[in-house]
């Protein structure tokens, strides 16, 4: 569903029927944290959503404020997957082990 910064994200959900007004973040719902339209601006997830579609990724999400942004919530994405059973430092990437790059892109050494 849209967003309403207007970008696609599977976590967020909006009910307009007849007049209803309802409008929340799943991902930030699940891990027990307020949402707010604002946060949807700055959040990482329908870009990491376009990078990686594996279905062995889990996002955790939590707001909070950066040093460099003091007054300013944002999102942050911690990753986990499923199939190695380890942290992903890079959501956009993967953990590199569910769906490796074929051998034409590897570099001779």
């Amino acid at each position: 569903m849209r967003t309403p910064t207007g970008q696609e994200c599977q976590y967020f959900f909006g009910d307009y029927y007849r007049g209803r007004n309802v409008e929340v973040c799943r991902l930030l719902k699940a891990s027990g944290q307020d949402w707010s339209p604002d946060l949807c601006k700055s959040c990482p997830v329908p870009g990491i959503q376009r990078a990686n579609s594996c279905q062995n990724l889990q996002l955790r999400a939590t707001v909070g404020r950066p040093l460099d942004a003091m007054f300013m919530r944002r999102v942050q994405i911690s990753a986990f997957c499923t199939k190695t059973a380890r942290t992903v430092k890079e959501p956009q990437v993967g953990c590199g082990e569910c769906h490796p790059l074929p051998p034409i892109f590897s570099v001779p050494k």
